[in-house]
């Protein structure tokens, strides 16, 4: 059975850095696609940013410069190096893996942003 789990949120103060990471497993064959998106309270979920199967990237506009994703093949994890964050950037963020065209999904971490 193939499952996502995220780790790493938490609490940090404006203009800190947080990583947080996604596993996934359950599957002998990597996944096309894993990313990242979150929702703050009262908002629409929001695309943040995902890592293809040959590596490439996209992220939103909003975090561009500032977020990077990467990936580790062999553990099959993901994770999600935030800079220079902003209140705005509070929300739960959700990740995902992508096999044969379904999309998995974690249960989320919360990121906190706040003085």
């Amino acid at each position: 059975q193939v499952q996502v789990a995220e780790s790493g949120g938490g609490l940090v103060q404006p203009a800190g850095s947080l990583k947080i990471s996604c596993s996934s497993s359950g599957s002998i064959v990597r996944p096309s696609a894993m990313g990242w998106y979150r929702q703050a309270p009262g908002l629409e979920r929001e695309f943040v940013a995902r890592i293809g199967f040959i590596g490439d990237t996209n992220y939103a506009d909003s975090v561009k410069g500032r977020f990077t994703i990467s990936r580790d093949t062999v553990k099959n994890t993901v994770y999600l190096q935030m800079n220079s964050l902003q209140p705005a950037d509070t929300a739960v963020y959700s990740c995902y893996a992508v096999w044969n065209g379904n999309y998995y999904w974690g249960q989320g971490t919360q990121v906190t942003v706040s003085s």
